[in-house]
C-alpha cells in the first residue's frame, strides 16, 4: 500500500522510542523525521533493571551524534526517559541523565513510580523536578495499573505537591487504570505534561499486563479505546506522541514502515477528533464517564 503525505498539525507530534525501542537513538531520530514527525522521544536511562542501556550518556559519542542528527533531520526532542522512583532510589544520581536530556534540548523527563511509600515517592519526585527545572526540562510522572503509581488521582498528588511537574497520560494506562475521562476535562492545565496515544482492546487480552503495554499495543484507530474522547479532554495544543510497541508488526514491517504507518495513524485519528470537534462537540470527556466505552468510527480511515 502506497501511503500520501503526513497531515500539518497545530500542535508537536511525535514518536515514542518504546515504539521501536531496538533502534538506536540516531537512527531513531533520523527515522521519526522521514515519517513526518515533529519530535521524537527517547530511552536515554533504562525504564525497568533488566532493561539494556543505550551508551546515551553526558559526553558520549552516540548522545553526540544523536544531537547532530536531530539538528540536522530537523526534529526535536520531546521526552526522555526514565527515572525510576524505587525505594532505594538515590534522587542525585540522575543528575547525568538530567545533562544527557539537556543536550538534547528534551522538554520533559519521565518517572516511573515504584515505590509503595507513596509519600516518600513524592518527596523524591519533587527533588527530582527541583533539579530538571535549571536545565529547562520539566519532571513528569506516568500511572499505570503494574506501578506504584497506580491511578490518575496518585499521580496528581504527586504532580500536585512537586512545585512544576506534571502528569503523563498514556492512552492504554488511562483505560487499563480506569481513569475518568470526564475527570481528565477537569484537571488543572498546569499539571498535565503531554500525551501518549495507542490503541488496544477495551478489555485487556488474557496475560501479563506489562506484557502488553511494551509488546502488544495497537496502532491508534486500530482498536477500541476513546482517543477522540481523550483528546477533547486534555487542552488544545497539547503534545502528542504515539508510544505502540507491537511484536506482531514489527514481525512485518521495516522500522521505516511501522514509523510511517505510525504517523498515518495518528493522521486519521486526529481528523476524526477534528471532525467531532467541528460538530460542536468541543473540550470534551464531558459526559464521557470512565475510560471504556469506544469510539463508533463515523470517520472513513
Amino acid at each position: 500500500m502506497t501511503l500520501g503525505p503526513p497531515m500539518r498539525w497545530d500542535r508537536v507530534l511525535a514518536l515514542d522510542h518504546l515504539t521501536l525501542l531496538d533502534v538506536a537513538p540516531p537512527d531513531f531520530a533520523v527515522l521519526a523525521a522521514g515519517a513526518g514527525f515533529d519530535a521524537v522521544g527517547l530511552r536515554i536511562a533504562p525504564a525497568t533493571a533488566a532493561e539494556s542501556r543505550w551508551p546515551m550518556s553526558p559526553g558520549s559519542p552516540m548522545l553526540e551524534e544523536t544531537v547532530r542528527r536531530c539538528r540536522d533531520s530537523g526534529v526535536t526532542v520531546l521526552g526522555t526517559e526514565a527515572i525510576r522512583l524505587t525505594a532505594e532510589a538515590d534522587v542525585a544520581a540522575a543528575e547525568p541523565v538530567l545533562e544527557t536530556a539537556a543536550r538534547l534540548n528534551a522538554r520533559y523527563i519521565n518517572a516511573i513510580g515504584d515505590d509503595p511509600d507513596l509519600e516518600r515517592l513524592s518527596d523524591r519526585f519533587g527533588c527530582l523536578a527541583a533539579m530538571a527545572a535549571p536545565y529547562g526540562i520539566r519532571a513528569v510522572i506516568e500511572f499505570m495499573a503494574y506501578k506504584t503509581v497506580r491511578t490518575l488521582d496518585d499521580a496528581l498528588a504527586v504532580a500536585a505537591r512537586s512545585g512544576g511537574g506534571g502528569v503523563l497520560l498514556d492512552a492504554l494506562h488511562v483505560q487499563r487504570c480506569g481513569a475518568d475521562i470526564g475527570q481528565i476535562a477537569r484537571i488543572e492545565p498546569q499539571l498535565l505534561g503531554y500525551l501518549q496515544l495507542c490503541d488496544a482492546p477495551l478489555h485487556q487480552p488474557p496475560g501479563d499486563a506489562a506484557a502488553e503495554a511494551r509488546t502488544g499495543r495497537l496502532l491508534p484507530g486500530d482498536g477500541e479505546l476513546p482517543l477522540t474522547a481523550l483528546l477533547s479532554a486534555v487542552p488544545p495544543g497539547t503534545p502528542v506522541a504515539i508510544e505502540a510497541p507491537s511484536l506482531s508488526l514489527r514481525g512485518e514491517l521495516t522500522p521505516a514502515q511501522f514509523a510511517a504507518r505510525a504517523r498515518r495513524s495518528l493522521d486519521r485519528v486526529l481528523a476524526r477528533w477534528q471532525g467531532r470537534a467541528g460538530r460542536g462537540e468541543g473540550r470534551a470527556g464531558r459526559g464521557e464517564g470512565r475510560a471504556g466505552r469506544g469510539e463508533d468510527k463515523d470517520v472513513a480511515d
